[in-house]
């Protein structure tokens, strides 16, 4: 008897956008963006500051809803889900975090399970074992019944990041986490969302300043400029000297690094 083989349809990807504006006033902040953004990567998205990629990320968070153009989540219109329905999916850390005045660190990270239960349903025991994951893989545990405000920096961003991870999301938003940490902090809190991504199979989008440091942990770039998507493509792609000076307007020099091959960029 011969097998029956049923063609399947390959998932959407996570984000698509087509000819999306964004204007404020006379101001264009984006301009006829057209980009796919795969499911199951992580997409470093950079540029000069007022490049376009905080309004862009608002966007896909849907904290920015005007716009000209259509953008698409998990093959649906983006605006056509439910707030609860998109919390459920895609997780949001922005550049400002909110006050956390007086705040434990379980009590932060348990936030991340109101998408699941509501202002008024029952914590129950899969939420409570979600936080319990989210804090040993983010090594916060020893600061559970600590104050938020009271953890330096690196510690608190990993606190937050716990707190997205409790979400249980299919897609990290992060908006710049690592600006305000030192190089050591920068590091852990990338290889901590590295480490997510491939362990739980999920997509990321990180606003990030340091191109070595998208090259390093992201599988995708994309670089604005204007307001436009100026360059997008592998680390590799990316690395070039004449397409970095396209981005950043200075001449630069990239250098490979003989124990891993890795390229390093830094400018003339």
């Amino acid at each position: 008897m011969s097998s029956i083989h049923i063609a399947t349809s390959p998932a959407p990807p996570l984000f698509e956008l087509d000819r999306v504006h964004v204007d404020i006033g006379p101001k264009r902040l984006l301009d006829d963006v057209n980009l796919s953004i795969a499911r199951d990567c992580v997409t470093g998205l950079i540029g000069h500051n007022g490049s376009g990629k905080t309004t862009l990320m608002g966007l896909l968070a849907r904290h920015r809803e005007h716009h000209t153009g259509a953008i698409q989540f998990d093959g649906k219109p983006i605006a056509s889900w439910k707030p609860r329905e998109f919390a459920r999916r895609v997780a949001y850390l922005p550049q400002s975090t909110p006050s956390t005045d007086g705040m434990l660190v379980r009590e932060l990270v348990a936030l991340g399970r109101y998408p699941w239960h509501g202002s008024l349903g029952v914590f129950g025991a899969n939420d409570r074992a979600r936080v319990a994951e989210a804090m040993q893989m983010t090594d916060v545990e020893n600061f559970a019944d600590r104050q938020v405000d009271s953890l330096s920096g690196g510690e608190r961003q990993r606190v937050w990041l716990a707190m997205l991870i409790a979400q249980d999301s299919r897609c990290l938003l992060l908006d710049e986490p690592t600006s305000a940490l030192d190089i050591s902090h920068q590091v852990e809190v990338l290889e901590l969302v590295r480490a997510l991504c491939t362990q739980r199979g999920i997509g990321a989008v990180i606003v990030l300043h340091d191109i070595n440091m998208a090259a390093r942990f992201c599988d995708k770039i994309v670089a604005l400029r204007g307001g436009k998507v100026l360059r997008q493509g592998t680390p590799d792609d990316i690395m070039t000297e004449s397409n970095l000076e396209a981005i950043y307007g200075l001449p630069m020099h990239v250098l490979h690094d003989p124990a891993n091959g890795r390229a390093v960029s830094f400018p003339q």
